[in-house]
């Protein structure tokens, strides 16, 4: 069993755009290094599986060699025209490897270690499992054994790509099980909300 975090380099006007007005395109590239360090920390803290942190768009970004020095995980590359290419590589790689794979992003802070071992669990009686967000999409994904199908033709970025999903889920005749709903940090308010439950430290513009 592996756990994947899924994550951009730290690079100013290319992550977290929505809170660059807030924060300011280095202020938001902030945020999300801090994010990037939340998510490895929990998969790390669930002790649901060897731990690997997938890079965009590349391994090469110093940000992603420090995280690796700091927390021993091992770096990947992404690979796919889309989010949905993206996992199907990593969720193939891993299963070439004689692994299954929990993803995570690095957009919830408010997922803790609990929910990726119960994910662990119910990966083990299903072909899949889903923490759903409140924006439509989820914020985590695991799979017994790689499922193109399940990615191809997905809004990614839309408030449809859990109920896509699903549809993709039922035709091909999966069992899957989704945990409680989980929230991502995209928004001013979404950032307001983090701060007030003590998930992620201010950050100035």
């Amino acid at each position: 069993m592996r756990v994947a975090v899924f994550a951009k380099a730290p690079v100013a006007g290319f992550v977290k755009t929505r809170l660059a007005p807030l924060l300011g395109d280095e202020g938001a590239a902030r945020l999300h290094a801090q994010l990037v360090d939340r998510a490895l920390s929990t998969a790390l803290l669930s002790a649901a599986g060897d731990v690997e942190l997938w890079c965009a768009p590349d391994e090469t970004h110093p940000f992603f060699e420090g995280c690796a020095a700091r927390y021993g995980v091992r770096l990947r590359g992404q690979s796919g025209a889309d989010l949905g290419a993206r996992m199907h590589h990593a969720f193939a790689t891993s299963h070439s490897e004689g692994q299954s794979l929990v993803l995570i992003g690095c957009d919830c802070p408010a997922l803790e270690p609990a929910t990726l071992r119960a994910a662990s669990d119910a990966l083990a009686a299903n072909d899949a499992v889903f923490v759903p967000a409140e924006d439509g999409g989820y914020v985590l994904v695991g799979l017994a054994k790689p499922m193109p199908g399940i990615f191809k033709d997905i809004g990614w970025g839309s408030s449809a790509v859990m109920m896509q999903t699903r549809a993709r889920l039922a035709v091909s005749g999966l069992k899957w099980e989704e945990l409680a709903t989980h929230w991502d940090v995209d928004r001013p308010e979404d950032y307001a909300r983090a701060q007030r439950q003590g998930l992620v430290a201010e950050v100035t513009a």
